[in-house]
């Protein structure tokens, strides 16, 4: 890093700091979600919504960056698939928090890049070492151990039936995050990321107002039934573009090749804040898995780094 760009760079005691205000900022959209969602919010209204304002915001950036409305050339089908793919990481998000402790929620999507590196295996990138497949390993015993794997299998009734289609939808979620993270690598690394950001956002506004009007997700335009669903609404459009748009200006000068992994921050802030707002809790248990996960996935993110 040359001397000027490092004079730009947050030293890590502000750095670190923001990075957790900006993944507690996210880790509220989720439960505001939640919020909404109990109270007879349509979960595509919900996205709509979150990707409107992030487009507005976007906009905005680019107008103010003054940058050009341009792709290279063989770049838009990976456009198109970029934007689809966070239209469906979106509604399978969505659709697990509706279902799921927003906490457990987060982790299984949060096993985005195991699933990367796996992903990047399989499409003919490097293998992983075998120090990242015991990190894998570990990550997937912690995840069984806050899924609460053994008492499914005991009494599968008991956990309701949303219990294991809430995991199929977090699980697809973070497949879809990482083919997108994929695509943008090794597809769309010409692009602007203000001017990628935006058409993937506007993507997914377009997406859901389609579904809306194909009726693809019965109810999923639904306005809420009462103020506690509308102020859920507001606040997670609020909270994801506030989120959303501190991270992106900031990330010039947070050094993320070293700080990224302080974004896991996010399912720990939803814990506490799933408690005090939904009243959701897990068992110690599920508490010791659930930072087994959160560890490995931060010593992934460092050797990643590395």
């Amino acid at each position: 890093m040359s001397s000027a760009a490092s004079s730009d760079v947050l030293p890590r005691h502000l750095a670190i700091p923001l990075i957790m205000s900006v993944a507690t900022l996210f880790a509220a959209n989720h439960v505001a979600a939640r919020l909404a969602f109990d109270n007879g919010t349509g979960l595509l209204l919900a996205v709509l919504m979150r990707s409107g304002v992030a487009c507005l915001i976007l906009l905005a950036l680019l107008m103010m960056q003054k940058k050009r409305f341009w792709l290279p050339p063989g770049t838009w089908p990976w456009q198109l698939a970029a934007g689809v793919l966070i239209a469906i990481q979106s509604v399978c998000l969505y659709s697990a928090v509706a279902r799921l402790p927003v906490v457990i929620a987060l982790l299984l999507v949060n096993t985005f890049p195991l699933q990367l590196a796996l992903l990047t295996w399989a499409l003919g990138g490097p293998r992983p070492s075998l120090r990242s497949c015991l990190i894998m390993g570990t990550i997937l015993i912690g995840l069984l151990v806050v899924l609460d794997i053994p008492a499914w299998l005991a009494n599968a009734a008991a956990m309701g039936p949303e219990w294991l289609t809430g995991i199929g939808f977090g699980l697809a979620a973070a497949f879809a995050l990482a083919s997108t993270l994929w695509i943008t690598e090794h597809r769309l690394a010409r692009v602007g990321s203000t001017l990628r950001s935006w058409l993937t956002m506007q993507t997914v506004f377009i997406a859901m107002i389609l579904g809306g009007l194909l009726g693809a997700m019965p109810g999923g335009m639904n306005l809420p039934d009462n103020t506690t669903g509308w102020t859920g609404l507001m606040l997670l459009a609020v909270l994801y573009g506030s989120a959303f748009s501190i991270l992106f200006i900031s990330v010039p000068r947070l050094d993320m090749a070293r700080n990224a992994p302080v974004m896991n921050f996010e399912p720990v802030a939803s814990l506490l804040l799933g408690y005090l707002f939904l009243g959701q809790m897990l068992t110690p248990g599920q508490l010791v898995g659930g930072a087994v996960v959160i560890g490995g996935i931060i010593v992934l993110g460092l050797s990643r780094a590395r």
